[in-house]
C-alpha cells in the first residue's frame, strides 16, 4: 500500500475511533503510530525517533504558553465572580426592554468572553448567574436555555480566543493579527443575537416577561462595578496591538491582573487559587495531549502526500475558490455538531489551509489565512449550538434539567439562522474581517 492511500486510510480509522468515544488525542495519536510504523516497513526505529522528536519540538514551543496562562485568567474571572458583575451591568441598561434580560444575558456572554478564551467555559459560569433571573422574570425554559447555549459560544470568537491561538500555530499566523481580525466578527455576533432575541419575544410573546426599570444612577452604579474586566481587556489587548508586550507577554498580565483584582476585591482565597490552578493544569494537559496527538497524526500526514495531493487536485479541477471554501465550511459545520472545536481545527487545518491557500480568493495570502481562520471558528461555534449534538447545548441542560432538550432545540435555531446570515456575509464581504487590518 503507498503512503497516499496509507494517509486516506487513516481517516476512517480515526472516525471509528472517535465514534467509539476513543478519547481524540489518543485515536490521533494512535493513528499517527500506525501511518509511521506501516510507511516505515514495519521498522519502529524511526517511529520511536519520531516519539522523541516530536514531543520535544511540540512542548517546547514558546508560543504554547500563551494557552495557560489565558486558562487561568479564565479561571480567576470564573470563580471570582467577575460573571456577576457583568450581568448586573448589562441588565440594568436592557432589562427592561422587551426579552432585555435574555439580551443582557448575550452582552455578559461577550464581556466575560474577553476575559475567557472558552465557550464552554463562558456558558456554563454565566448560566449560573443568568438562569434564575431569566426564570424569575417568566423566560420560558428553552428560549432561556437556547440563549445562553449561543451566548457561550461568544467565548472562542472574541479576543482573546485559546482556539485562534491554536490556529495561529498550525498556519505559522501572527497572534494579534488573529485576535485583531475576530474583534468585528464577534461583536456582529453580539449583535445578531440580540436582533434574534428582539424578533424572537415577537413571535412568541409568551416567551419573555417583563421586569420594571433600573433607576439611571443605579445603571452606572452597576457599570462602575464591571471597571476590573474593562480594565483588564483594555490593558491586555490594547497593550499587544500597542507593542507594549507580545501576545504571551500579554497573556501573562492578564492572569496576574485578574489574580490580583480577585484578591483585593475578596474573592480569591486558597480554595479559589487551588481550584483556579488545579483547573487550569487539568485543562492545559487536555489540550497538550490533544496537541500532541495532533503533531504525530499531522506529520504522518504530511510524510504521506495527503494535503499537498488534494490542493493539487482542487487545483486542477477548475473549481470556484468560493465553491472549495463552502464546502470545507459545510463539513466543519456539519462535524462541528460531534467534535469539540479544538479536535476539529487541529485536524482538519492541516488538510484544509494548503487547498484554501492554493486557491486565488484576489488577496494577499496572510490575508486569506486569517479570513479563513476567523470563518472557520464561527462555523465551528455555530455546530457547538446546532441540533442534535451541539456541546453547548448539553452543557446548558445540565445546568438546567428541568427543561426538555426538545424546548432548547426548538429555540436556538433562531440562533443558528443568525449564525449562518453572519457567514455568509463574511463570505461575501472579507473586508468586514479584515477592515481593522487595513
Amino acid at each position: 500500500m503507498s503512503g497516499l492511500e496509507l494517509g486516506f486510510w487513516s481517516f476512517p480509522v480515526l472516525l471509528i475511533m472517535v465514534f467509539l468515544r476513543a478519547p481524540i488525542g489518543l485515536a490521533m495519536m494512535l493513528c499517527g503510530f500506525g501511518g509511521w510504523y506501516f510507511f516505515m516497513g514495519g521498522n519502529p526505529t524511526p517511529l520511536l525517533a519520531k516519539l522523541k522528536s516530536e514531543t520535544y519540538t511540540t512542548f517546547s514551543s514558546y508560543s504554547l504558553s500563551i494557552i495557560p496562562m489565558f486558562l487561568l485568567m479564565g479561571q480567576f474571572a470564573t470563580l471570582s465572580g467577575m460573571s456577576s458583575a457583568l450581568f448586573k451591568a448589562a441588565e440594568s441598561f436592557l432589562g427592561h426592554r422587551r426579552g432585555g434580560v435574555a439580551m443582557a444575558a448575550v452582552g455578559a456572554c461577550a464581556g466575560f468572553g474577553a476575559i475567557c478564551g472558552s465557550s464552554l467555559a463562558t456558558a456554563a459560569t454565566m448560566s449560573k448567574v443568568a438562569l434564575p433571573e431569566l426564570r424569575r422574570y417568566g423566560y420560558s425554559g428553552g428560549f432561556s436555555t437556547a440563549t445562553l447555549a449561543a451566548g457561550g459560544t461568544l467565548g472562542i470568537l472574541i479576543p482573546p480566543s485559546v482556539i485562534l491561538v491554536i490556529y495561529a500555530i498550525l498556519t505559522e499566523q501572527n497572534i494579534a493579527k488573529l485576535f485583531l481580525a475576530a474583534f468585528i466578527p464577534g461583536i456582529l455576533a453580539a449583535l445578531g443575537y440580540i436582533i434574534t432575541i428582539s424578533i424572537y419575544v415577537r413571535l412568541n410573546p409568551k416567551a419573555a416577561g417583563t421586569r420594571p426599570a433600573v433607576p439611571m444612577a443605579e445603571r452606572f452604579r452597576a457599570l462602575a462595578d464591571t471597571w476590573p474586566v474593562l480594565v483588564i481587556f483594555f490593558v491586555v489587548v490594547g497593550g499587544i496591538y500597542l507593542g507594549w508586550f507580545t501576545p504571551t507577554e500579554g497573556s501573562a498580565i492578564g492572569a496576574a491582573g485578574t489574580g490580583l483584582v480577585a484578591l483585593v476585591s475578596g474573592s480569591l482565597n486558597w480554595a479559589v487559587l487551588r481550584d483556579s490552578l488545579l483547573g487550569t493544569a487539568k485543562t492545559t494537559a487536555m489540550i497538550f495531549f490533544i496537541v500532541l496527538g495532533a503533531g504525530f497524526y499531522n506529520g504522518f500526514l504530511a510524510l504521506s502526500g495527503v494535503p499537498q495531493f488534494m490542493a493539487d487536485w482542487v487545483v486542477t479541477q477548475g473549481f470556484s475558490p468560493l465553491l472549495v471554501l463552502s464546502i470545507i465550511l459545510l463539513f466543519y459545520l456539519i462535524f462541528g455538531c460531534l467534535m469539540d472545536s479544538l479536535s476539529m481545527i487541529l485536524l482538519t487545518v492541516p488538510i484544509f489551509f494548503p487547498v484554501i491557500s492554493a486557491m486565488d480568493f484576489g488577496m494577499s495570502a496572510e490575508h486569506v489565512a486569517i479570513w479563513f481562520g476567523i470563518l472557520v471558528l464561527i462555523v465551528v461555534e455555530v455546530g457547538l449550538i446546532t441540533p442534535p449534538v451541539g456541546m453547548n447545548l448539553f452543557i446548558i441542560n445540565t445546568m438546567d434539567r428541568e427543561t426538555p432538550m426538545t424546548e432548547t432545540y426548538k429555540a436556538v435555531i433562531y440562533f443558528v439562522g443568525s449564525d449562518i446570515v453572519r457567514v455568509i456575509l463574511l463570505v461575501a464581504f472579507p473586508g468586514i474581517t479584515l477592515f481593522l487590518l487595513s
